[in-house]
């Protein structure tokens, strides 16, 4: 049985801090113009020793998140390019796996750069994960208990908002290339030239 918090949104938009670590996801209701945490977690993968075990592990889990909150969208926290190169590996091949179990489901992905998340959540692209935290607590209107989790689970919570906004601006029309190309497709507004 699906929740009913679920059925009456207009959109749902899954948020997701791939990690080898921890995986944080989060869930956003659309309910017209009023925005609502569904669900916040993660996933922690320090016990499990082996590497392709934890990526199994993330396959998993994103793939019964999506089952369970059926989501229109999903939003995930691209690789940041840091100075080791093995670790951005795995963390390349664990958002891999959290995309692969959202495609599986015909479920349409946007990358957002840690930076660009920052930004849409607090205008700060390089706040901490703490203000990312509190801001979402504010914007949502979320008891301060309901965050007391990882903040990779806020973190996932903050793509997803960032998708929103996002995918609420105005598509921005292109205009004509020179005025040639404005004349060949606008023959009636320049009759008599």
């Amino acid at each position: 049985m699906t929740d009913p918090a679920i059925e009456k949104a207009d959109r749902i938009i899954l948020g997701i801090d791939p990690g080898t670590n921890v995986t944080g996801y989060g869930v956003l209701g659309v309910y017209g113009k009023t925005l609502r945490m569904i669900a916040i977690g993660v996933l922690e993968l320090g016990k499990v020793g082996d590497h392709y075990m934890r990526l199994s592990h993330i396959h998993a889990k994103i793939t019964e998140i999506v089952a369970a909150y059926l989501p229109d969208e999903m939003a995930i926290e691209a690789p940041f390019f840091g100075k080791n190169v093995q670790s951005m590996l795995k963390l390349g091949r664990a958002q891999g796996v959290a995309i692969a179990a959202a495609i599986a489901r015909q479920v349409p992905i946007t990358e957002y750069e840690p930076r660009k998340i920052k930004m849409a959540i607090t205008g700060n692209g390089a706040a901490s994960k703490e203000q990312v935290c509190e801001m979402l607590r504010r914007m949502l209107d979320i008891p301060a208990e309901a965050l007391r989790t990882k903040l990779d689970a806020t973190d996932a919570l903050a793509a997803a908002l960032c998708h929103y906004y996002e995918s609420a601006k105005p598509a921005v029309a292109k205009g004509p290339k020179s005025w040639k190309d404005f004349i060949a497709k606008n023959p009636d507004k320049v009759s008599g030239l």
